[in-house]
């Protein structure tokens, strides 16, 4: 069984969104997916409570029991919406993980927030990737100034960045508001599509791959601007 700790110690960069929907897109993909709700807020339990998803609401001191229940019995995948604080939790859920995900939004505070994250996972020699959360779309096949910047300052942060940002769209509250992912919710919609994508790549880096994916709609960053490698 593989364990991914979804991580922001920022509100509102939308975490609890991310790990959802990660986990509805990989039970899609025909794996056992567990979602383990570490947020004392219970964001991501209260967005699943009609759904056939399975949760379980925990603590960061639980994880490692839980873990080791779910590998035993048959789980595939865990993963873990992680509490914004303390950082002692925070720990507890990245050494538990086989992979971290650092949601950020790209602006000047969540930036400043990821980089502290970042900082944690090379402190811990935590695997780790950065997903850019909430992002103006394109114009023009070109990235927002502001999602340029916070590329930029994100370039020699010592670990990958997802080469596919999540993107500002109605449909994740929509999904959300009904107890669903946005795989499900709207299957052919371009936030499913940017969802399963991630949830492809999440999977490749857990088998060791490291190489990009080719563009899920207007999904994909301009590949001159992945330069954050491990």
């Amino acid at each position: 069984m593989k364990t991914i700790a979804v991580i922001s110690r920022k509100g509102g960069a939308g975490k609890s969104t991310v790990s959802v929907n990660l986990a509805a897109a990989l039970r899609e993909a025909g794996q056992r997916a567990l979602l383990a709700d570490a947020d004392p807020l219970r964001s991501s339990s209260e967005a699943l409570r009609a759904n056939s998803l399975a949760v379980v609401e925990t603590s960061a001191s639980k994880l490692f029991a839980l873990a080791t229940a779910s590998s035993r019995s048959g789980g595939e995948v865990l993963v873990i919406d992680t509490p914004a604080s303390p950082e002692a939790d925070i720990v507890a859920a990245i050494k538990v993980a086989d992979l971290c995900l650092v949601v950020t939004r790209p602006t000047y505070l969540d930036l400043a927030a990821a980089l502290k994250t970042i900082d944690l996972l090379r402190q811990l020699r935590a695997p780790g990737l950065i997903v850019l959360n909430q992002c103006p779309s394109p114009r023009q096949g070109q990235e927002s100034r502001v999602v340029a910047g916070t590329l930029d300052a994100l370039r020699f942060a010592g670990i990958p960045v997802s080469p596919i940002a999540l993107r500002v769209r109605q449909a994740y509250q929509a999904a959300l508001s009904c107890g669903l992912g946005v795989t499900e919710w709207e299957p052919a919609g371009a936030a499913a599509a940017e969802t399963r994508a991630l949830a492809d790549l999440v999977r490749g880096r857990l088998r060791g791959e490291t190489s990009t994916l080719k563009p899920a709609n207007d999904s994909l960053i301009p590949e001159p601007l992945i330069l954050a490698q491990t």
